[in-house]
């Protein structure tokens, strides 16, 4: 959608400039161990949720040594994978991905955040029917746009998004690893590549006030160390971003 920024997107520009200032290893390290537990095991090769989150460490300079005690972690069975969905200010949908080993203190801290931050957490399935599995890609868009694009249609994407900083490209999740490299035996330059929850429809928040309070709610879920990952329906538009930044 022209002149509208849509979460994933606000939130990999953030990710970006926070890289630069230091990965947070411990949330990736946890990403691998629930991979490995809940993919199928400690073969990457085998294991597509596993090869993400490992390509995603690699991508983050997270040393070998951290990436394999995760594994190792991860064969062991100590974390536990939840999901929790509520609702943000402005009526934004959320999906939280959570990686824990201790349930019970992490749902009272969850509802905390979404209560302070002018939220309510919900029961399962109230907001996910709004989402699917996807994954994403973002390729580095080249000068003539829309050549790549057919070009990129060509190699059986299901739907393509083009942002500031690149071409968003959605493939089914279990496709993820093999359209990365077709990609670029195609000479595409692929920036990251991840498994995300897709918003079906969207929640424009236009009031500036209302959406600067939704970013800051997300921002705070993100930081809470057990959160692996945070999705939500949020759009706002170009102006108002532009103003909050």
């Amino acid at each position: 959608m022209s002149g509208h920024s849509h979460y994933a997107t606000i939130k990999r520009q953030k990710e970006t400039k926070d890289a630069a200032r230091g990965q947070r290893f411990s949330k990736l390290a946890k990403a691998i161990s629930i991979a490995v537990k809940t993919g199928g095991g400690a073969n990457p090769d085998t294991n597509y949720k596993l090869r993400v989150a490992i390509d995603k460490a690699k991508a983050a300079n997270m040393p070998k040594v951290n990436t394999e005690r995760a594994i190792s972690k991860g064969t062991k069975g100590t974390l536990e994978e939840i999901k929790y969905e509520g609702f943000g200010p402005g009526g934004i949908a959320v999906i939280l991905e959570v990686a824990t080993d201790n349930r019970n203190r992490t749902a009272q801290e969850i509802k905390g955040l979404f209560e302070r931050g002018g939220g309510s957490l919900a029961g399962p399935g109230a907001v996910s029917f709004n989402f699917v599995s996807k994954g994403l890609l973002v390729v580095k868009k080249k000068k003539d746009t829309e050549a790549q694009i057919l070009e990129l249609i060509d190699l059986g994407v299901e739907d393509i998004d083009e942002v500031e900083d690149g071409l968003e490209v959605y493939v089914e999740g279990s496709k993820l690893n093999e359209t990365k490299k077709a990609f670029e035996e195609e000479g595409l330059k692929v920036i990251s590549s991840e498994l995300v929850q897709k918003p079906k429809t969207i929640q424009t928040v236009s009031d500036e006030k209302t959406a600067a309070k939704a970013l800051a709610f997300l921002n705070n879920l993100e930081d809470y160390e057990d959160v692996q990952k945070v999705f939500a329906n949020l759009d706002i538009p170009e102006e108002v971003m532009k103003k909050l930044k």
